[in-house]
C-alpha cells in the first residue's frame, strides 16, 4: 500500500467520479482506476460499487475512507513539521477568508508579507461550508470565518471578535437619520443582499423565516464590493455585517433592535493537525490588529 494510492482513492471517494478524480490528481484515468483495483486487491475488499461510469462507495469503502484521510493528514503533519526545522518562514501560506473579513485582512497582508518574503500567501474567498472543506481536506492552513458553534468535533476556534448584523444605507439616504430600525420595518424597504452562501446572507434568511418575514429583495449579489458601492450611490438599502463597513465612510450602519443579531467570528483550525509555523505567526498578527489580544 503506497501514499499515492490512498491520495488516489481519497480523491475519487471525494467526486465519486474516476475521470474528475484521475484529471484533479494529474493522471490518467486509467492509472486511477488499476491503482485502486490495486488497494482493493491488497485490502480484499471492493471500495467502490461500479454502474457504468457512476461509481458509489461501497460499506468497506466508507470505512476504509475515514482510516485514509487520517493517514494523508499525518503524514502532510510530519512534512509541515520538517518544514518548520529551522525557524524558517517559507513555501506556502493558505488563508480561506469570508467576504466579511476583507478590511480586516487586507491591512494585515502587506506587512507580514514584507516581514516573510520567502513565504507566498494565497488567500481564497468564499463561503463558509466551501472553505471548511477545504481546511477539512487539508487544502487550507487556517480560515476566518463566522461560526454557529462554539465547540466543534471537526474544528479548533480561536475567537477572534463580535459583530452585529445592521442594516446599511448610504449617507444621503434618509433613513441614515435614524437610531435604530426593527427587523419588520425592514419588510417596507428595498434590499440588495449577498446571494445565498454568504454567511451573513444565509444568517439574515434565518432570522426572517423565525420571524415569518418576506423582505423585498430586489437585487442579490455575489460581490461585497459591487453590493456596498450600488448602497453608496443610490437608495438601495442592505442588511450585512458591520465588520464589512471599514473605509467606507459614506455608509451608515444602523443597528437593528432585537436578540440574536451579534455574531462570534474566530480563526478556524483543521482539528488535530499540524499548525504551520507561518499560520500561527499570521493568525497572532491578525489577533493582535482586531484587538483579540
Amino acid at each position: 500500500m503506497e501514499i499515492r494510492q490512498l491520495g488516489y482513492f481519497v480523491k475519487a471517494a471525494e467526486l465519486l467520479h474516476f475521470t474528475k478524480a484521475a484529471e484533479a490528481v494529474y493522471i490518467t484515468q486509467s492509472t486511477l482506476s488499476q491503482q485502486i483495483k490495486l488497494l482493493e486487491q491488497e485490502l480484499g475488499m471492493p471500495l467502490f460499487d461500479r454502474v457504468g461510469k457512476h461509481v458509489n462507495l461501497t460499506e468497506a469503502g466508507k470505512v476504509f475512507l475515514n482510516h485514509a484521510r487520517r493517514v494523508l493528514l499525518e503524514v502532510e503533519k510530519g512534512k509541515q513539521a520538517i518544514n518548520d526545522l529551522g525557524n524558517l518562514l517559507a513555501g506556502e501560506l493558505r488563508i480561506g477568508v469570508t467576504y466579511a473579513f476583507t478590511s480586516m485582512i487586507l491591512p494585515v497582508l502587506p506587512i507580514f508579507s514584507k516581514q516573510y518574503p520567502n513565504l507566498k500567501i494565497n488567500l481564497e474567498y468564499g463561503a463558509p461550508e466551501d472553505l471548511e472543506l477545504k481546511l477539512k481536506q487539508s487544502e487550507l492552513d487556517l480560515i476566518l470565518a463566522f461560526h454557529n458553534q462554539s465547540n466543534d468535533p471537526d474544528f479548533d476556534l480561536q475567537p477572534l471578535s463580535k459583530s452585529n448584523i445592521v442594516m446599511v444605507v448610504s449617507k444621503n439616504n434618509k433613513l441614515a437619520k435614524l437610531k435604530s430600525i426593527s427587523l419588520k420595518d425592514v419588510l417596507d424597504l428595498n434590499l440588495i443582499l449577498p446571494a445565498k452562501g454568504f454567511s451573513s446572507r444565509n444568517f439574515v434568511d434565518e432570522l426572517f423565516e423565525k420571524k415569518k418575514i418576506k423582505p423585498s429583495i430586489r437585487v442579490e449579489l455575489n460581490d461585497m464590493h459591487s453590493l456596498l458601492s450600488l448602497v453608496q450611490n443610490g437608495d438601495l438599502v442592505s442588511i450585512i455585517n458591520e465588520k464589512a463597513l471599514i473605509d467606507w465612510d459614506q455608509l451608515v450602519a444602523v443597528p437593528i433592535t432585537g436578540n440574536k443579531l451579534s455574531r462570534q467570528s474566530y480563526v478556524i483550525w483543521n482539528k488535530g493537525a499540524y499548525r504551520k509555523k507561518s499560520a500561527v505567526i499570521f493568525a497572532e498578527e491578525l489577533l493582535k490588529a482586531s484587538g483579540a489580544i
